[in-house]
């Protein structure tokens, strides 16, 4: 390989924490003064899974076949699948390094579980069920790790009131990542080490109103005002020891998978959808319940969706859906009416909303998998999707299924530092620049097929 390269992945990093702060974040802060960096868009959806995927593939969503974590089975009613690393088939760059005879180290990308083969060593993500699992590449890796660090922490349960609790979680979590990562990066052969510290997603999500002025839970002098940032200050620390360790000539390349930002309520889609008449329950709940435990009559439903950072709207198509009644010859007039009435839902207020929907079809080039009609960012992913029913408004203060501060945010970052080819600027780039990027870097060929373009040119 040409160059070696650390990558370090920062789960739903902004700019608005990265960058506004860099004084207080001294590692970092020097990456960026010798480096490039800027916001990095990310894909849509900009979620965890798939996010983390495109950039590893320099594929996107449609490419992928994938749309979140879970996915529809079908046209089933009911039946799903989990997105795990069994369902990539594109190649990753460590797939290509290891074709042209590289090794890689990686540690925690999602989804890389369960593990397969590559050429290297391979620690799985936060979708392991557990440490007795089979989790790491090759199989022995796991007994040299637990030998000497103990049990492997995948991740913490981040929807809870317990935020002592949380808060101790994610320090144990990331800590043990980063003692485990010290260890590989110098007993193991590399040409890319990339790990996700899935923790700065975790803090965020469970702290962000206590940080936030502008969060509409903010409470002036809370006692948790600091501790995104201090988590942050904590992470810059471990990254700095990384970084001597990785060697003075190694490329680094800091990335978030997609940004974060303030949740200013959950929008209870499916509660919507029955006041518009195209939902209809034989039995509406009378408290919060997940929607497949509702006696839904599909007979008289045109729609339906699922909640989550973003909604996925699905339409009860004749022929398709087993007691579909929109006839195929009026699904793009209904769909393209139902876009229509997304686009123009208000605020509890009255306010307008930045609402974005995207029609599969139209975005994505090649469409792959089992994708929804309709993918909704309510006020631009500021208003979470809500799926769960039982409420007697469309508008709740906060998420439905347990505490959550966080949205998503489209924009990411990337810092980009060469110690041999000092680059210096801002500049906005995409998500799937990186994927070309690694391969440039190690003097690789960039495959064809691949969307972005290398940052630099070498």
């Amino acid at each position: 390989m040409k160059r070696k390269i650390l990558v370090c992945g920062l789960d739903s990093a902004p700019a608005e924490i990265v960058f506004q702060h860099k004084e207080l974040f001294p590692h970092l802060a020097r990456l960026m003064e010798g480096g490039l960096y800027g916001q990095l868009r990310s894909c849509d959806p900009p979620i965890t899974i798939p996010a983390w995927m495109v950039m590893m593939t320099g594929q996107d969503p449609g490419k992928l076949g994938l749309y979140g974590f879970r996915h529809r089975r079908g046209y089933s009613y009911h039946e799903m699948w989990i997105a795990t690393y069994q369902s990539i088939k594109e190649k990753t760059v460590w797939d290509y390094i290891g074709e042209a005879g590289g090794k890689s180290c990686v540690v925690s990308v999602p989804p890389t579980y369960p593990p397969r083969p590559i050429e290297g060593n391979l620690i799985s993500c936060f979708i392991t069920p557990d440490a007795q699992k089979d989790y790491t590449y090759p199989p022995q890796l796991k007994e040299e790790i637990e030998s000497r660090f103990s049990t492997y922490i995948f991740d913490v349960e981040f929807r809870t009131e317990d935020k002592e609790a949380l808060l101790e979680g994610i320090y144990r979590m990331t800590r043990k990542r980063f003692e485990i990562m010290k260890y590989l990066i110098t007993h193991k052969p590399w040409d890319l080490f990339v790990f996700v510290e899935i923790g700065v997603d975790r803090i965020q999500h469970g702290f962000w109103k206590y940080m936030d002025r502008n969060h509409h839970l903010y409470v002036p002098g809370n006692p948790y005002e600091s501790v995104i940032i201090d988590y942050y200050r904590y992470l810059d620390g471990e990254i700095g020891e990384l970084l001597d360790l990785a060697g003075q000539d190694t490329v680094v390349l800091v990335v978030s998978d997609h940004g974060a930002k303030r949740m200013k309520g959950a929008f209870c889609i499916n509660e919507w959808l029955i006041g518009q008449g195209l939902l209809c329950v034989r039995n509406k709940p009378d408290k919060p319940t997940s929607l497949e435990k509702v006696d839904i009559d599909w007979s008289r439903t045109k729609a339906w969706a699922w909640g989550g950072y973003y909604a996925r709207v699905f339409l009860n198509v004749e022929g398709r859906e087993p007691q579909g009644i929109i006839p195929a010859s009026d699904f793009e007039k209904e769909r393209e009416k139902l876009r229509e009435m997304f686009l123009a839902i208000k605020g509890p207020k009255g306010e307008d909303w930045a609402t974005k929907v995207i029609v599969p079809q139209e975005h994505f080039s090649v469409l792959n998998g089992e994708y929804p009609d309709l993918m909704v960012y309510f006020d631009d992913l500021f208003w979470r999707s809500a799926g769960t029913l039982g409420y007697p408004h469309p508008y709740l203060l906060e998420n439905d299924t347990g505490p959550d501060d966080a949205v998503h945010a489209q924009e990411g970052i990337y810092i980009l530092y060469d110690p041999l080819n000092p680059l210096k600027g801002e500049k906005k780039a995409d998500i799937l620049d990186i994927a070309p990027t690694i391969l440039s870097l190690l003097g690789l060929p960039i495959p064809a097929e691949m969307k972005g373009r290398p940052l630099v040119e070498y």
